[in-house]
């Protein structure tokens, strides 16, 4: 991969470790840092070894903050800030919050702020493991700006809805406990615990079928917007694929021969 100054990424095994790595400004998000992260998502997506994502920000202090609004404020003062809903023709395309179709689980491991576009970047994982010190807002609107991310429409499926909208209205925080009260992170642990906590959540992961995790993410996501019985005459991408692999012959197989599973990716 080409190399980076705002995001760091290595693989261990199964494992892609994407890093924000901007901890001076919080881990703001720049443009550079989006067209960083738009390389490692292609790198990730075309990388068959990859069945597990962990997205985290460097340093104690923050997931992210967001935008980096410093540099906002230059393309304001050259007439060239305005943005709506999602980043298409701009740099980063498509960012993580628009790819739609990204089937690898992702799990966002957030420590201290995840505010604005960091909150967005979090609401698009599938795991969300959050540290007692975590804080999450999307303050847009106080900036006459709007979470543009996905972080409208994501929170509001999210959150029940007048919650959601009275968040989003007033940019109000939400404490790793109250977002663990209505279902929008998985764990909230001590600090000191969560690497380990997030590592628990990999390994499960890992125990399963890598095709049945993605079917279950694909299915799962199209549900969302999908009558029920709708739902069961839909084809899947990666159900199709899970359907007719090998794995899907050696879970039983594994079961009944009273050993592990050797999953393959096919």
């Amino acid at each position: 991969m080409a190399d980076t100054t705002r995001v760091r990424y290595e693989r261990k095994g199964r494992v892609g470790y994407v890093t924000l790595d901007r901890p001076e400004v919080l881990n703001a998000m720049d443009l550079r840092m989006h067209e960083e992260l738009r390389a490692i998502w292609d790198e990730i997506e075309a990388d068959d070894e990859v069945w597990v994502v962990v997205l985290a920000g460097a340093g104690e202090r923050a997931f992210s903050v967001g935008q980096d609004l410093k540099e906002l404020a230059e393309r304001v003062k050259a007439g060239t800030s305005t943005s709506t809903f999602g980043s298409r023709g701009r740099p980063g395309f498509p960012r993580l919050t628009e790819r739609f179709a990204f089937a690898k689980p992702v799990v966002a491991r957030v420590q201290g702020f995840a505010m604005g576009g960091g909150f967005e970047l979090a609401l698009a994982c599938d795991v969300i493991v959050a540290a007692e010190d975590a804080v999450f807002a999307l303050p847009e609107a106080k900036l006459g700006l709007i979470a543009g991310a996905g972080g409208v429409f994501r929170l509001a499926q999210q959150l029940p809805y007048r919650a959601a909208l009275g968040h989003l209205m007033t940019g109000r925080r939400l404490t790793a406990r109250r977002a663990l009260e209505y279902g929008l992170v998985n764990d909230v642990v001590p600090a000191g615990e969560l690497d380990a906590c997030v590592d628990g959540w990999v390994r499960d992961i890992l125990r399963c079928a890598p095709l049945s995790v993605r079917a279950v993410k694909e299915a799962a996501a199209a549900a969302l917007t999908t009558p029920l019985e709708r739902s069961f005459a839909t084809r899947h991408v990666w159900e199709e694929r899970r359907m007719h692999s090998r794995d899907a012959e050696e879970g039983p197989l594994a079961f009944v021969e009273k050993r592990e599973p050797e999953w393959t990716g096919t």
